[in-house]
């Protein structure tokens, strides 16, 4: 059984896989995602893997017969993709050469030119998740991306309000929240000639950094070679910062946003939108966990335990430390 089944509470749809329930725990001698598994090739850099337990498909069953007026259900149209960062099994993704992350850089990219000709899907996520805090099972580095055939509720609320501070003010809400930062210093952890990482003044993590374009581009298609090499060094340093600031690794999710697809009204989506990565981090100190309990969870009512600009500076500090220890 998969589906997609309508809240009528929120006008969202939740993807159903009953299946994925079967998925296993990997026994500790065995990873399909390193060399000589039968599942990857025997020497890769970076490697488009299929997802075993997709929760959606282009070939998706039909809905089961449980559905009413009220309660619809569609086929869980789209595509789950793996994206493998190294063939090494506990590889780091700031240990990586440089020039290997401008290789799964070009992935994200090629990947996401060719999932946008689906006229089916709506919207492409490239996303990871890192450590047992967030429910990582799979040490092996590695991201995923989602193609969704229906547009996710966080994005269409977020392209709705930059939307309408532009209509209000004439102004990209990303422009505007890059410049603001810049004028404050503070929040923010560093920067190059194509992108800024900060932490923006209303996060609900403590350490929830921002990487934001500096130039008007929306997605990944838009990037080119500088773009390319310059969010590798980011993420670079950023992550080694993130494992450098409390001297283990350091949980996070990390997700990936780009222009929506196949949607005629976005077509001058650039006067509001900017191609940007977010990451939700669950740590508030070194061993202590900023879990979403009720208010957070059942009134989405954020609540951020730490003061945004003194961890901005823990992690600033972090990150020069391990820039300078070039690791």
């Amino acid at each position: 059984m998969a589906e997609l089944r309508y809240n009528p509470l929120l006008d969202d749809w939740t993807m159903v896989a009953a299946s994925r329930d079967k998925r296993p725990d990997m026994p500790k001698d065995y990873c399909p995602f390193c060399a000589g598994s039968g599942k990857v090739p025997d020497d890769y850099t970076v490697h488009l893997y299929a997802n075993d337990f997709p929760i959606l498909s282009t070939n998706p069953p039909e809905p089961d017969d449980v559905g009413s007026e009220l309660y619809q259900v569609k086929p869980s149209y789209g595509i789950c993709d793996v994206v493998l960062y190294s063939p090494k099994h506990n590889a780091k993704l700031w240990e990586l050469p440089q020039n290997h992350i401008e290789e799964l850089v070009e992935l994200w990219k090629s990947r996401f030119q060719e999932l946008e000709k689906d006229e089916n899907i709506q919207y492409i996520f490239p996303f990871e998740n890192r450590g047992a805090e967030v429910g990582v099972t799979m040490p092996h580095p590695h991201g995923q991306i989602y193609s969704y055939s229906q547009m996710p509720l966080r994005m269409r609320v977020e392209l709705e309000n930059e939307k309408k501070y532009f209509d209000k003010t004439g102004k990209n809400l990303f422009e505007q929240m890059v410049a603001d930062e810049i004028k404050y210093k503070d929040r923010v952890l560093m920067e190059n000639s194509s992108f800024i990482a900060f932490i923006p003044f209303f996060s609900e993590y403590p350490y929830g950094a921002y990487i934001v374009a500096k130039e008007n581009i929306v997605s990944l298609e838009e990037f080119s070679k500088k773009h390319i090499s310059d969010l590798a060094s980011m993420l670079k340093a950023l992550i080694g910062g993130f494992d450098t600031m409390f001297e283990r690794d350091f949980p996070y999710m990390m997700g990936m946003y780009n222009r929506p697809l196949n949607k005629a009204e976005d077509k001058n989506i650039s006067d509001y939108f900017r191609y940007h990565i977010k990451f939700f981090p669950p740590l508030r100190g070194a061993n202590s966990i900023k879990y979403n309990a009720s208010s957070e969870t059942g009134a989405w009512a954020a609540g951020n335990p730490r003061r945004v600009e003194e961890c901005a500076v823990e992690l600033r500090n972090a990150i020069e430390r391990f820039t300078n220890g070039k690791q």
